[in-house]
């Protein structure tokens, strides 16, 4: 008989699930799987940082969403025993919002910034010298009679986080020190999330299973934890609360999740581009026209692993699904050259 991964403490309630919510992030490097390349650079920079008894550099992290940038700023800041302050660029709305955050801060405190790229300009304005030379120049009065005062800040760290890096205004960009971009995870290290997750959530879940449930998750953290509950879900009505493959897959067959890990919306998407354009090229905005979707869903969720995993091109006149693409779909593909590479 396979072994089981499960741990004897199981929720009983949807108050005990939220307190696990918190427990599922890692909270230092040691528990934090994938990401080996940024994780050795990050370590390099926080053991230089509190060898000269410095706050470490300012971080942008970007990648897809799902991988862990979150999570990371949160590792980065325990491993530098900071204080760590949550935001988000879409709540900044004004630069005296931003001047209030960052005179609450104290020496070392870590204040990360998700959406980094919405910040508007003005509020980027003064982030410039508060990153660069932790200051923060301010306005006093109006009219004829204003005048700038200049304030000293405390020495801290940004870590900010984008799925649009390009968004990200250049002078902004250029004030973080340390830039990394979150890749997509391997089979094996979703395997090993997923088996860490039905741990702490008091999940028994068999190999076999595991490794569904894993090539079915995007080769993403996020999904992997999300598919993973509903499954749970499925096993404790259908079942005896053990996942086991069979389990596995009659739950991931409701979710309408296949083999590649494509959502009926990822379906929906090629079958536009294929049935409608002829496989394309097409244009974003008539995709997201098509498919009810907003552009920036497509942009940010949907492209990024269609193309990773060989379904979409991207090309300077659209998108265009590939021949890999139309036998996923069981559909004939033409022989009018999809099955050549588009431009990036």
């Amino acid at each position: 008989m396979e072994r089981l991964t499960s741990v004897a403490l199981n929720p009983s309630s949807a108050g005990d699930e939220q307190q696990f919510e918190a427990t599922l992030r890692p909270k230092r490097f040691s528990e934090y799987i994938g990401q080996p390349r940024l994780k050795a650079s990050l370590q390099l920079a926080i053991a230089a940082a509190k060898k000269r008894g410095e706050p470490i550099d300012h971080v942008l992290l970007y990648g897809p969403p799902g991988l862990g940038k979150t999570t990371m700023a949160t590792v980065i800041a325990n491993e530098m025993g900071a204080n760590l302050r949550v935001t988000a660029g879409p709540a900044i709305e004004r630069a005296g919002d931003l001047a209030s955050i960052l005179t609450s801060l104290q020496d070392g405190d870590v204040l990360f910034i998700d959406e980094i790229h919405r910040l508007r300009r003005a509020v980027e304005e003064v982030l410039y010298a508060a990153m660069e030379d932790f200051k923060l120049d301010i306005m006093i009065g109006k009219g004829a009679g204003a005048r700038s005062v200049r304030l000293d800040l405390p020495a801290f760290t940004i870590i900010g986080a984008t799925t649009r890096t390009g968004a990200v205004a250049a002078p902004l960009r250029d004030r973080f020190g340390i830039v990394h971009r979150l890749e997509f995870y391997s089979a094996k290290e979703i395997r090993q999330i997923i088996g860490r997750t039905a741990g702490l959530l008091g999940v028994g879940i068999d190999p076999k299973a595991a490794a569904l449930l894993a090539e079915r998750s995007r080769l993403t953290p996020r999904i992997a934890n999300r598919i993973l509950k509903r499954v749970r879900d499925f096993a404790d009505v259908n079942g005896d609360g053990i996942i086991d493959s069979a389990t596995a897959e009659a739950a991931l067959d409701l979710l309408e999740i296949d083999r590649l890990g494509l959502d009926s919306a990822d379906r929906l998407l090629l079958s536009v581009i294929v049935d409608h354009h002829g496989g394309g090229p097409v244009g974003v905005e008539t995709l997201a026209a098509l498919t009810g979707d907003e552009r920036s869903t497509i942009e940010d969720f949907h492209e990024p692993y269609l193309m990773q995993i060989g379904l979409l091109e991207r090309t300077p006149r659209g998108r265009r699904a590939t021949a890999k693409a139309y036998r996923h779909l069981d559909r004939q593909a033409p022989k009018s050259g999809n099955e050549q590479p588009g431009l990036l």
